[in-house]
């Protein structure tokens, strides 16, 4: 599943054909496996195809459509077919291999190790499908954690083989993931960076981590610690320097393991000249360490990245702001989309303190639960921890993470006992009525009820709109949840207050791009939002 790593896999009958064909070597397979951004698969590509169906080239444009025409347009590497000597299995004895020659459909049964069933024979199957380890079903060996993992566990410590600047002021980069070129020197086709990730007059990127070493880049900028944001940020980073706000940077390299002489602090409200570009972090009111990113080059242009942000009327009083016109606007565009009309922050957190009184008046032996993501939210519980005069319960992992924000009022609330405390933190997505019941029965009868916030902008329902009173709670019997609409993200009404206020030249939405008609609507608001300014 998405954002699983496990090695694990079931496959049934019908998928296998289709799998084997995307992962003909077990090396591809155990490289799909592992999900490891820094992987470098080297196959050969072949110039000629033989008569088993595979086509020279591709077909152009003008042939006639047809499924075959559209399924070798889609971009499937043949040779992905074709392994090198280096990945292949080893040939029984007295066999002769035919190394890289032409593409051959092999036996199924042959190629997973398994016995071809007796013609008109049905195979029956006795009891459960079981889930296979694919390294054991291949034959190979699994790669170790550390290599698989897109960013390392939490408290790992950092390679004491990390690259670091070289005296030039060179930085050595690696491989682009399906770039550069393979051992027969034969160039791949290098994943693309966005345009929206780029800062064009600059050689900076925004949030672009993933697309391996971009071209022309020296510098690489990160709004904020979330993985949609940071992703493809392992501790073998070496493509060039990264700057983000200095708790970001302690994130960067607590969790991350990232070599501290890459990782790039700049405080907020202070102008850097970087690469001849003066550059500014401004709060950005989405998570700790957020930021927007103010840029200013030579020659008076003047950009803005927005990161993700909850735009305030605080941001329309910054300096920057108020003075000269901005040339282009790299807008956070979550919430573009007129039904989302979020009540104030702090509204929703007068509201969730308000209700776990109540609650509390009503069952004193209620627990509270907050869901959160591993940074943000964190103002929610904050103030109900103020308000009841309790401490905060979280896991170790939350707990480092929390008190490396330097915040003393946070730091001093935080508990390492959950049977101390009636307020618990737990991840987001675990703000479940099954699993609430399960948590409860594992605090041993301590409490004797839960009262669950779910703070998030997609919880937001036009019925109740900004009358908070008006939202129903899910109850199931000693659990009750409330979905309620805290964002860390700019509602549609907030975006184009913003908007009527920076007056930019250019606007270029970052969320929700991927389809052209959410592309067009969203310059539709954003041609009426400017036509009066």
């Amino acid at each position: 599943t998405p954002g699983h790593s496990s090695p694990f896999l079931f496959l049934p009958p019908h998928s296998r054909r289709s799998f084997q064909t995307l992962l003909a070597t077990p090396a591809a397979m155990a490289a799909a496996i592992a999900g490891d951004a820094e992987t470098d698969l080297t196959l050969p590509i072949s110039d000629d195809l033989d008569d088993n169906g595979f086509p020279a080239s591709p077909p152009t444009a003008a042939t006639t459509s047809s499924f075959a025409d559209d399924f070798y347009r889609s971009g499937i590497d043949w040779s992905s077919l074709q392994a090198p000597p280096s990945h292949r299995r080893r040939p029984a004895a007295g066999t002769i291999e035919t190394v890289c020659g032409p593409l051959v459909q092999k036996n199924l049964f042959q190629a997973w190790g398994i016995e071809k069933p007796a013609a008109g024979m049905a195979q029956k199957v006795c009891g459960p499908q079981v889930q296979k380890n694919l390294f054991q079903a291949w034959g190979i060996e699994k790669p170790p954690r550390e290599e698989a993992a897109q960013g390392a566990p939490v408290g790992a410590r950092a390679s004491s083989s990390s690259p670091s600047p070289s005296p030039s002021g060179a930085w050595p980069g690696r491989k682009r993931r399906w770039g550069g070129s393979d051992e027969n020197g034969a160039s791949r086709k290098p994943v693309a960076c966005p345009f929206y990730k780029k800062i064009p007059g600059t050689p900076f990127t925004v949030d672009a981590f993933r697309y391996g070493a971009v071209e022309g880049c020296s510098a690489y900028f990160l709004s904020h610690f979330h993985c949609d944001h940071y992703g493809g940020l392992t501790k073998k980073w070496c493509r060039g320097p990264i700057y983000c706000t200095a708790l970001t940077a302690r994130l960067v390299k607590m969790l991350l393991s990232i070599d501290s002489a890459y990782v790039c602090p700049l405080e907020l409200d202070t102008e850097y000249v970087i690469d001849g570009v003066k550059v500014t972090f401004l709060e950005a009111n989405h998570c700790p360490g957020a930021a927007l990113i103010h840029f200013r080059l030579s020659d008076g242009k003047t950009y803005l990245h927005t990161g993700d942000f909850r735009a305030s009327k605080s941001m329309q009083l910054h300096p920057l702001l108020q003075t000269g016109r901005i040339s282009l606007l790299y807008l956070d565009t979550t919430y573009c989309n007129p039904k989302y009309k979020f009540p104030p922050q702090e509204d929703v957190i007068d509201f969730v303190v308000r209700t776990a009184q109540r609650y509390l008046k009503k069952q004193p032996k209620t627990l509270i639960v907050v869901g959160a993501y591993s940074i943000g939210k964190e103002n929610v519980y904050l103030a109900i921890s103020q308000a009841l005069e309790v401490p905060i319960y979280t896991d170790a992992s939350r707990r480092r993470i929390l008190h490396s924000f330097g915040w003393p009022d946070l730091s001093k609330r935080i508990s390492s006992c959950n049977q101390s405390s009636p307020l618990h933190v737990l991840p987001l997505a675990s703000l479940q009525h099954e699993n609430l019941k399960k948590y409860l029965e594992t605090l041993d009868q301590r409490f004797l009820a839960v009262l669950a916030f779910r703070p998030t902008g997609w919880t937001f329902s036009e019925a109740a709109g900004k009358e908070l009173d008006l939202i129903k709670p899910s109850s199931r019997g000693r659990v009750t949840i409330y979905g309620v609409p805290y964002s860390e993200h700019s509602s549609f009404s907030e975006l184009r207050d913003f908007l009527k206020f920076l007056r930019p030249q250019k606007v270029i939405p970052t969320v929700n791009v991927g389809n052209a008609a959410n592309r067009d609507k969203m310059q539709a608001y954003f041609r009426e939002w400017l036509k009066s300014t």
